[in-house]
């Protein structure tokens, strides 16, 4: 079992799909090829085990952009300031996460972590 990545024109994904294995012809056809057929839609294969195995970088979701270049799905960008991470293809901040016992989120005002108070 495989799953497949539906590319809209723009090549953003629209839809994910569970396939036949990257690795099984259909109908003679590479999978990518046959889940395209009659559709106005690029197919590219996507892994749950991406990051371990380096294919594509990242699990495609709805949403993400297949990148041609790198051969990679990545996540839409979650802030302007944010920075892609060229070997993972993840977006980082432009200054790491706090370490400590907080819990922080991200002020685009600010460009600094803030720190979420909870109410008790």
């Amino acid at each position: 079992m495989a799953h497949y990545a539906y590319l809209d024109e723009n090549n953003v994904v629209i839809c994910v799909i569970v396939g036949k294995d990257e690795n099984e012809l259909i109908d003679g056809l590479h999978p990518e090829i046959y889940y395209s057929q009659g559709t106005q839609y690029t197919v590219k294969r996507t892994s749950y085990n991406a990051k371990d195995n380096g294919f594509r970088k990242n699990y495609a979701g709805i949403g993400y952009f297949y990148d041609e270049q790198r051969d990679a799905f990545i996540p839409p960008k979650p802030f302007a300031s944010w920075i892609l991470d060229e070997e993972t293809c993840q977006w980082q901040p432009p200054l790491p996460h706090p370490n400590d016992k907080h819990i922080y989120e991200w002020s685009e005002e600010d460009l600094n972590w803030r720190v979420i108070e909870i109410q008790e």
